[in-house]
């Protein structure tokens, strides 16, 4: 079967599964508490979309040769992906930090103005999530993970 021979396929999908595993020791190192959650969230060191593009990239560069239609394929979508995981994506969860805390302000003003009309009345919601997108070194050191997976699998599986 071809799909299980997949190279770039499987470093990529490698890739991905590291970079999440490897945020929850990363994050315990810097707060000291466990959070097996970080497998399967967005936004963190190191970035596992950054590792994949760089994964699939340098695969395929590889496999291909550097000078192929398919890398220059995977140059140009990983470029974008790697400027979304950093714009885009982070800028996003600068809204959503700001989004909820005008829902707390908000909510706040509400329950003090029923309050003032002897009304009671709990609204639970869900907050937006802030952890969307990367800094620039969690980007970095995903494509870091990403090019070592990929020279690794290469040496010393394909060759």
């Amino acid at each position: 079967m071809e799909l299980l021979s997949n190279f770039p396929l499987w470093a990529a999908l490698f890739s991905i599964l590291f970079a999440q595993v490897i945020k929850i020791p990363l994050a315990y190192m810097a707060s000291k508490k466990w959070d097996f959650t970080l497998v399967t969230s967005t936004g963190g060191m190191p970035s596992s979309h950054s590792a994949a593009v760089t994964s699939v990239s340098v695969a395929i560069g590889l496999e291909h040769g550097f000078d192929s239609s398919f890398f220059a394929i995977c140059m140009v979508f990983g470029v974008i992906v790697l400027f979304d995981a950093t714009g885009v994506r982070r800028h996003a969860g600068y809204h959503a930090t700001v989004l909820n805390q005008l829902v707390v302000d908000f909510n706040k003003f509400v329950t003090e103005a029923k309050s003032w009309q002897k009304k009671e009345e709990t609204e639970k919601r869900e907050e937006l999530k802030e952890l969307l997108g990367h800094q620039p070194i969690e980007v970095f050191f995903g494509c870091v993970v990403g090019l070592i997976i990929a020279m690794l699998g290469h040496y010393y599986i394909v060759v």
